[in-house]
């Protein structure tokens, strides 16, 4: 695993163009095995999980054209043979919802028993198999693998999830598309990333209706088309980079062509201090010389900041808020709804000066605006805790250290280039 070296105290100041959301391109890319016709994709990051993709994509028999420079990837499937064999990469949790498009050309694909992801707590696949099995699959457990077999009973199918998992909900819809007939699911996952992997299928060809709500209905045996798609900018991305003004009290401005997704992430910078405009499709913070937690008109609660499925804060935003708890002088409680295991790495920030007590598994205070000093951290495989440590790093005077940092390469190819752009000395030590 790479380490950063982080020479902090500067402001940060300047223009990005952030990449595409990983979690919408992964899907897509996913997606994409339920068509022969030829599909562009723009704006394609050059990540770590794209890397794997396109690779297993290669091994299947597709003709796959990845320009890295200039961000396309060219892909046409109906170059894969009919007796190809698919086993899934293991390393990505995204691999999970390559099984329907597999199903569907070759009746059968097999995956790991242990899928990777960000160390984020348990992360059951029990509601994709469901999923699978109400489109008619069957699954069973061979050595370490789990198999997926198309039965040939492929029919329309309705599903109440228990909570709005983001992929469980992208499997169905892009497993609905391989059924024929109407099938619906409530309690569906809304995100910004869930909504555009519908757009590219609706420009493929298929029928969706109630994207962006929890109630989804997908037509199914749609005929799929040549398209040419380009990704939109990564609202996490966007985020980041506004909460990097914020902590080191700079003044940056991001591309960002969808504000209607800030309306809540803006009211949370708000509860530092920190006032976020929209433009002319860029977002800006001019950032305040010192954060101060706002304090609530109820003044005997403590501020704070609840993640959660959306039209929560995301719980992937949630390390940059914290980040910016450290800095802010007041307490705050993060509350992380979604992963137990998503707050246990609050006590390297310890090692930086900072003051933070754990409630129990899911909630978080933090008591900001302590001195704080540089550092060497230990990154937990997540990808925004790596950031939200790089974060405050590049908020203190002096040089830190964060190992195993790897994980922000999962998701954002230029991060470190950009910082570096907006006046704050990163480099990897590999």
């Amino acid at each position: 695993m790479a380490s950063l070296r982080v020479r902090g105290g500067q402001k940060l100041v300047g223009r990005i163009d952030p990449s595409a959301n990983k979690n919408a391109v992964l899907p897509v890319l996913c997606a994409t095995l339920l068509s022969d016709a030829p599909i562009m994709l723009r704006n394609v990051p050059e990540i770590t999980d794209v890397t794997r993709i396109h690779a297993f994509f290669s091994e299947l028999g597709s003709t796959v054209d990845w320009d890295k420079a200039a961000k396309t990837l060219r892909i046409d499937h109906s170059t894969i043979p009919s007796n190809a064999k698919a086993k899934l990469p293991q390393a990505m949790r995204a691999s999970i919802m390559m099984i329907p498009g597999l199903l569907t050309r070759l009746g059968e694909a097999r995956l790991e028993h242990e899928v990777k992801g960000c160390t984020l707590g348990a992360r059951e696949i029990d509601p994709h198999v469901q999923v699978f099995k109400a489109f008619g699959a069957e699954t069973s457990y061979e050595g370490k693998d789990i198999v997926f077999r198309n039965t040939g009973k492929v029919e329309s199918a309705r599903m109440w999830l228990e909570y709005a998992s983001v992929t469980t909900t992208e499997n169905f819809i892009i497993s609905a598309l391989t059924a024929k007939g109407t099938s619906q699911i409530v309690n569906a996952a809304c995100e910004p990333h869930v909504q555009e992997m519908c757009t590219f299928l609706e420009q493929m060809g298929a029928t969706i209706r109630g994207k962006g709500t929890s109630m989804v209905s997908i037509e199914g045996g749609a005929t799929f088309n040549e398209v040419d798609y380009t990704f939109v900018e990564d609202f996490h991305e966007v985020a980041t980079f506004m909460a990097l003004a914020a902590v080191t009290g700079g003044d940056i401005s991001v591309r960002n062509t969808r504000p209607e997704d800030f309306m809540l992430i803006d009211r949370t910078f708000e509860k530092f201090g920190a006032h976020v405009e929209h433009k002319d499709g860029w977002s800006r913070l001019d950032a305040p010389e010192q954060l101060v937690v706002q304090q609530n008109f109820t003044s005997h609660l403590t501020t704070k900041v609840e993640a959660a499925p959306w039209p929560y804060i995301p719980a992937d935003l949630l390390p940059i808020f914290i980040a910016l708890g450290v800095k802010a002088k007041g307490q705050t409680m993060f509350w992380n709804k979604v992963y137990e295991g998503g707050l246990t790495w609050h006590t390297e920030l310890s090692l930086f000066g900072a003051h933070t007590l754990l409630c129990d598994p899911h909630r978080l205070i933090t008591f900001g605006g302590d001195k704080l000093v540089p550092a060497t951290v230990t990154s937990p495989y997540i990808i925004r805790v790596a950031i939200a440590m790089l974060m405050v790093a590049a908020s203190i005077d002096g040089e830190s250290t964060i190992l195993d940092a790897d994980p922000i390469r999962r998701a954002h190819p230029n991060f470190v280039d950009n910082i570096d752009s907006l006046g704050v000395n990163v480099s990897w030590d590999d």
